[in-house]
């Protein structure tokens, strides 16, 4: 698009436990994971790769570094997961943290948001198009609902400009 932002098609998200990959008994809309002693309740998807999504008060308080690798390399999640903390703002914002597998936290995660705002919208909690506050930036996210795709839409920047000599 000419005004510095782009949309990107993310593919339909993926609810089935088998090929999250996420071991449960049955399709569930939410979970319960225990985590170091602790029960979370959580969504668990794929946006092409695995996500563990929980709702929390407020994500500045939420010690990502002790809960995120609880969450990645949790027993259930046999290939790892990346680990949403998701604060709703309204119903159409929220504020994310993701702890992504293998990385730790980061500063934005695209399928992270997906993941997120997917789960917030099939739990009621969202509607119709929901802008992602992250520590790196703002995405817009929409989704129609099952079987459709996620639309993501965020900023672009130039990061590098170089000549190379063949």
């Amino acid at each position: 698009r000419d005004n510095h932002r782009v949309e990107a098609d993310m593919g339909a998200p993926i609810f089935a436990p088998e090929a999250i990959p996420f071991e449960a008994a049955e399709q569930a809309s939410c979970y319960t994971l225990n985590a170091g002693g602790t029960e979370l309740e959580i969504g668990a998807l794929s946006m092409g790769n695995p996500h563990a999504v929980q709702r929390v008060e407020d994500v500045d308080k939420v010690d990502i570094a002790q809960l995120g690798p609880l969450i990645e390399h949790h027993q259930r999640f046999p290939q790892g997961v990346n680990a949403g903390f998701m604060q709703l703002v309204s119903e159409q914002e929220i504020k994310l943290r993701v702890f992504e597998r293998g990385v730790g936290e980061t500063l934005a995660c695209g399928t992270g948001a997906c993941a997120a705002v997917v789960y917030g919208l099939s739990r009621g909690w969202l509607r119709d198009t929901v802008t992602v506050n992250l520590p790196g930036g703002k995405l817009s996210i929409s989704w129609a609902g099952q079987g459709h795709p996620v639309i993501m839409t965020g900023p672009t920047a130039v990061v590098f400009e170089g000549t190379i000599r063949i």
